[in-house]
């Protein structure tokens, strides 16, 4: 079993929820703070079978789109979601 920690932008939570409620795989949703630029950000919790990784970071990738953004004079590229993919000893529930 694999836990998906994944920080989305503000701006694309909505179409990754619904992409994942399509595939009917279930994720918990929890408001987080702070963030690169002061952009809000949310954070999912998933739980899958590892044979499932691939296919939820592939559809996490097709719904958020990378940008560009002015800090100073620097130019700095934004990703849309921080993936973080774990491996869960056991899972119970109760």
């Amino acid at each position: 079993m694999k836990l998906i920690i994944a920080i989305i932008q503000d701006e694309y939570i909505n179409k990754v929820v619904k992409a994942l409620m399509t595939k009917k795989i279930r994720a918990t949703k929890l408001s987080s703070t702070g963030g690169f630029l002061k952009s809000g950000s949310t954070t999912l919790l998933i739980g899958i079978e590892e044979t499932q990784v691939d296919e939820v970071v592939e559809l996490i990738k097709g719904q958020v789109i990378s940008k560009k953004v002015k800090d100073g004079e620097n130019e700095i590229t934004v990703g849309g979601a921080n993936l973080f993919i774990m491996d869960i000893d056991k899972y119970v529930k109760v």
